[in-house]
C-alpha cells in the first residue's frame, strides 16, 4: 500500500511547503567521465525505478504499485500502476489494449470502450463503480504486471535512454531524460520532454556534440524546471532540486550508489 500521507506524484496538485529545503548527505565526489553502463544495465534499471517511485509513490517498492489506482484530481481521470497510466491521456488504454491481445477475457477487457471513449478527458463513465477493484484484481495477474512493465518500456523508458546515449550522457543523465519523459510525455507542445531538451540545447551543447556533461545536464535541469512551473500540478520541483541536482552536484554521472537524497522533504537511501 501506498504511504498514508498526500501521494506526491508527477500530478499532484499540492505544493507542499518547504520540501525544497536542503537535500540528504552528499556522497564522495565521483568521476566526471561517464561509465559505458547504459540505464538499461539491469541493476541501473532497478535504480531508476526506485527514484521514480520515490517522487510518484513516496516508496522505494516500485513493484507494489501495480495495484495502485486513484483520480488525484488533476483532470487526468484515473491515475493507475507503476508509471501512473491514465485513462484521460491514452497510455492506459494503450496498456489495457496489450493486455487483451495477449490474454484475451481478462477482467479489464470490458472496460475497453469505456476506456475509448473517457480518452482526453477527466470523466469516469463507463469505469465506475468497478473499474478500480477490477484493476486491483487484474495486479495480481503477472500477465497484467508484464504487460505494465513493457508499456512503460515501451514509452518512457527505452525513448529516454536511446536519446541519453546518442547525446553521450551516461547512466544519471538518461535517468533525467526518463524522469522528465514520465512527468512530461514525448508529445509536441512546449513542456513535452522534446522540447525541454530543444530548450537546453540552446543553452549547452551535448557530449556527443563536444560539450560538458555536468553542464549540459544543468541546463537539461534548468529546462526541466520551467516546463514543471508552467502547470500546477507539477510545481513542486523537489524531485529535481533535491533528488536529480544533489547527483549532478557530486558528479556522479554513473548514478552508482550509494545514493541519498530527499524528495518532498522524505529522505531516501539506496545502499
Amino acid at each position: 500500500m501506498h504511504t498514508p500521507h498526500i501521494r506526491p506524484s508527477r500530478r499532484t496538485l499540492l505544493t507542499l511547503i518547504g520540501a525544497s529545503l536542503v537535500a540528504g548527505p552528499l556522497i564522495a565526489s565521483q568521476t566526471a567521465t561517464a561509465s559505458p553502463v547504459g540505464l538499461d544495465d539491469p541493476a541501473k534499471k532497478e535504480i531508476a525505478m526506485k527514484l521514480v517511485s520515490s517522487a510518484e509513490n513516496s516508496s522505494l517498492d516500485w513493484k507494489a504499485q501495480y495495484k495502485y489506482i486513484e483520480d488525484i484530481g488533476d483532470g487526468r481521470g484515473y491515475t493507475a500502476g507503476i508509471i501512473g497510466f491514465c485513462s484521460g491521456t491514452g497510455d492506459m488504454l494503450d496498456l489495457v489494449e496489450l493486455y487483451n491481445r495477449r490474454k484475451p477475457g481478462n477482467v479489464l477487457a470490458k472496460y475497453l470502450p469505456a476506456l475509448r471513449d473517457v480518452n482526453g478527458s477527466d470523466s469516469h463513465d463507463g469505469l465506475d463503480p468497478g473499474f478500480p477493484a477490477d484493476w486491483r484484481r487484474a495486479a495480481q495477474d503477472t500477465a497484467f504486471q508484464q504487460a505494465q512493465n513493457d508499456e512503460r518500456d515501451r514509452v518512457y523508458f527505452n525513448p529516454a535512454v536511446q536519446q541519453g546515449k546518442a547525446d553521450g550522457i551516461g547512466a544519471l543523465g538518461q535517468f533525467t531524460y526518463y524522469d522528465a519523459i514520465v512527468m512530461h510525455g514525448n508529445g509536441d507542445d512546449s513542456t513535452s520532454f522534446g522540447s525541454i531538451r530543444r530548450r537546453a540545447l540552446a543553452k549547452a551543447r551535448t557530449p556527443a556534440q563536444g560539450g560538458d556533461e555536468v553542464t549540459y545536464l544543468n541546463a537539461f535541469l534548468d529546462a526541466r524546471v520551467w516546463a514543471m512551473k508552467q502547470e500546477e500540478a507539477h510545481s513542486d520541483t523537489t524531485r529535481v532540486d533535491t533528488e536529480q541536482r544533489v547527483f549532478v552536484r557530486n558528479r556522479n554521472l554513473n548514478l552508482d550508489t550509494p545514493l541519498d537524497w530527499k524528495v518532498y522533504g522524505d529522505s531516501y537511501h539506496i545502499g
